[in-house]
Order: structure tokens, then C-alpha cells, then sequence
């Protein structure tokens, strides 16, 4: 536990930390990856160019520090993050590593301010923090490799179907090379997934959602084609270079965004790439609660990039308590249950679970402060809103 004066003395340091912005976390990537390249090998390289994990970094950092005696606040973003670390199979070494440059990149910036006092106070915060993360993440790796078809690590998988799914979208399924069981997972999971790009000297870890049901012998992941050469580096090279029977390295599945009480009536809200989680919730509910209410919200650009028409079809027939609806964002509305332009809830809130159901929202994450903002107004309260946010957390 963490003396009074420690506290105190992180809590002094907020001021000093806001006014240094994410300068201090450009400061700590660049010292981290010049003196340990090979954490190029799990750091998405990606989200370093277009600043995203900087930014997430700052955020955490202040977040401690405002937080450090009252940490229950975080707890979600602890699991969040524990989660995702898992799925990139971070170790306590590296937390010795990361410490190491924090406090000398704080001791770089601020030579003044990182008195003695301050240094030996974010040494101990921080090793404070570390341990909440290597513990956590030391029970999820337990709890998986101990579970059936449960593995640690990296793990062997063959491409045994490679299916375009929309314009944009294609969908893989994997099989273990071992032949062996898979373990299972909570409908809106992700697998975390390792390659080594043409031309590329470091490999490249990313995470997809899962975008079926659990069936204990294979996984399918859903792709979206991303645009330029940084951030769509890994889905290209799916989409370009992984043929049918090609090998990949795969992590088992983490996340903490999943369906949750599928006796209830569920909302499923999605924008582009998101619908994959949702197709798996989708899949998952129909199959095991059949008689829930689901409503099942999509919103893309036009028809050419909507993945999973076909299926969603499919089971709205033989599933009476599953409706489905459509916003096009360039394209004229030709069926029922089809819109144009942004999604809109007021006209349908008679329709929707305000008060008894569970939402779920995946997409950009502007998308979803969109929906999120109106599901509050039309009187959802906070705690039936669930959501996920591709790459570093962010809140909405």
C-alpha cells in the first residue's frame, strides 16, 4: 500500500504532467524503442505514427496520477487494458522495462521538478500499478491455458476458408495445426494474431474481433481492407498475401466487451467493421435464446460495403424476435427497415428496450458517442450501454 506522502507527492506532479501534454509520452516512446528496438516486435507500430497510443498513454498516466488514491475508479480500464495485454502476451519483464523509461523520461524532461523525493514517489506508484497489471493478467493466462482447448501463448492456426464478405471485408477461419480443441469465448471477443508483413523488420501483433459463434474447433475473424500503408500494414496483408492453408501465430481470445445476459432483450449497434462482434452476439443469442428480443442496428456507407447481408437475412426469417435495420450513408433506401444518412433512434424508440434491454455499440469511436449520446437522452441509463473501441482505450 502506498504511503500518504507518496500519494501526495504523485498528485503534485498532475500539474507538471498536464502542462507537458503527450510530449512527455513522444519523449518515452522514442527513448524506450531506440534503446530496446525489440519491443517493435508487440507494439503496433501503426498507432505510434498516427498518435493514438500516445495519447492513450498521457490519458493513462494522468489518470493515475488524479486517481492513485482511489483506484476502484479505474477498475474497468485495468481490466480493459489487462485484457488487451494478454492478448499481446506481455510479461512482467516488460513492465520492468517500461518503468525504467518512464521515470527516466520524466527525469529527462523535468530535471528540476524530478527531485529526488518525486523520483523515489513515482518509482513506488508505479511498481504499485505494475503489480495490479501482473497479477491480473497472471490469473487470465491461468484461467486460459487451464481451460479446455486452452493454450499459453502463441499457438499454431491454418487458414482454412478465405471469404470476401462485403467490398472491404473478408473472413477467415482458423484451425489449430494440432488438430486439438479450441477453447471457447464470449460472443464479442477478439483474437489477437501475429505476422510479419513483406519488408517489414519487426512483427506485427493486431487483434480482431471474432465474428461467429463458439464451436470449440475453429475461430473466424472478420477483416476490414484498411487504407495507407501504416494503418492498414497488417489487414492488407491478409486481405493481399494469406492464402487458404497458409500458418499464422494466434493468441487465444481476450477482451472485456461481451454479450452479457442474453435472456435479455438485446440491441446490437454498429457501424462498418464494428458489425463483426455483432455478428458473433448475433450468431451466439439465436442459437442458444432463440426467443430474446434482438435488434440489430448497421450503418454504412452503401450496400457494396454492407458484410453479412445474406446471414442477417437468413436467421430474421426464422427468428421472429430478431429485427433488423439498415442506414445507408450514400445510398436511397429500397426495402423496408432501410434508411438514408446518419443513424437516428428517436423515430424507433417505441420499438427499443429503453428501459429493460442491453446496448451494444461498435464502431468508430465518434459513432458511437453519436449513439451513445442518444441512447442517454432517450432515458437509457449508463450502465445497460456497452461498448467497444478499437486500439488504445479511449472513453466516448
Amino acid at each position: 500500500m502506498l504511503s500518504a506522502h507518496t500519494i501526495a507527492t504523485v498528485k503534485s506532479t498532475i500539474p507538471l504532467l498536464e502542462s507537458a501534454g503527450v510530449a512527455i509520452t513522444d519523449h518515452f516512446y522514442q527513448r524506450m524503442f531506440r534503446l530496446n528496438p525489440e519491443l517493435k516486435n508487440i507494439f503496433n507500430m501503426a498507432n505510434q505514427a498516427n498518435g493514438r497510443q500516445q495519447f492513450a498513454l498521457f490519458s493513462a498516466i494522468t489518470a493515475y496520477a488524479k486517481n492513485i488514491d482511489n483506484l476502484g475508479v479505474l477498475s474497468e480500464v485495468v481490466e480493459r487494458v489487462a485484457q488487451k495485454h494478454t492478448s499481446f502476451f506481455i510479461q512482467p519483464e516488460h513492465y520492468d522495462i517500461v518503468g525504467h523509461h518512464l521515470i527516466e523520461t520524466l527525469r529527462e524532461l523535468a530535471p528540476d521538478a524530478f527531485t529526488p523525493e518525486v523520483e523515489q514517489a513515482w518509482t513506488e506508484a508505479y511498481g504499485a500499478l505494475a503489480n495490479i497489471f501482473i497479477n491480473r493478467e497472471g490469473d487470465l493466462y491461468k484461467q486460459t491455458e487451464q481451460a479446455p482447448g486452452g493454450w499459453l501463448g502463441q499457438r499454431k492456426f491454418t487458414v482454412l476458408s478465405k471469404t470476401p464478405e462485403s467490398s472491404l471485408v473478408t473472413s477467415f477461419v482458423l484451425s489449430p495445426v494440432d488438430g486439438k480443441p479450441v477453447i471457447g469465448y464470449k460472443p464479442g471477443q477478439y483474437l489477437g494474431i501475429k505476422v510479419q508483413p513483406k519488408h517489414c523488420e519487426y512483427a506485427e501483433m493486431r487483434q480482431y474481433s471474432l465474428s461467429d459463434k463458439p464451436n470449440s474447433s475453429t475461430y473466424r475473424i472478420s477483416v476490414k481492407r484498411e487504407q495507407g500503408e501504416v494503418n492498414g500494414l497488417v489487414s492488407n496483408h491478409l486481405h493481399d498475401s494469406v492464402e487458404e492453408g497458409d500458418v499464422l501465430d494466434i493468441l487465444p481470445p481476450a477482451g472485456d466487451f461481451f454479450l452479457q445476459h442474453q435472456h435479455l432483450p438485446t440491441v446490437l449497434i454498429s457501424a462498418g467493421v464494428g458489425l463483426t462482434p455483432m455478428m458473433s452476439m448475433l450468431e451466439a443469442t439465436v442459437d442458444s435464446h432463440p426467443q430474446t428480443p434482438i435488434h440489430f442496428l448497421h450503418a454504412c456507407e452503401n450496400p457494396e460495403q454492407h458484410s453479412f447481408t445474406q446471414r442477417v437475412a437468413e436467421l430474421e426469417k426464422i427468428t421472429p424476435e430478431l429485427n433488423a435495420y439498415t442506414w445507408y450513408a450514400n445510398h436511397a433506401p429500397e426495402q423496408d427497415n432501410v434508411f438514408s444518412g446518419l443513424m437516428s433512434l428517436a423515430p424507433m424508440a417505441q420499438q427499443l428496450p429503453l428501459g429493460s434491454g442491453n446496448f451494444y455499440i461498435c464502431g468508430p469511436t465518434g459513432f458511437m458517442s453519436f449513439i451513445k449520446n442518444q441512447l442517454l437522452d432517450l432515458g437509457v441509463k449508463d450502465a445497460q450501454i456497452h461498448y467497444e473501441v478499437f486500439g488504445p482505450h479511449s472513453d466516448l
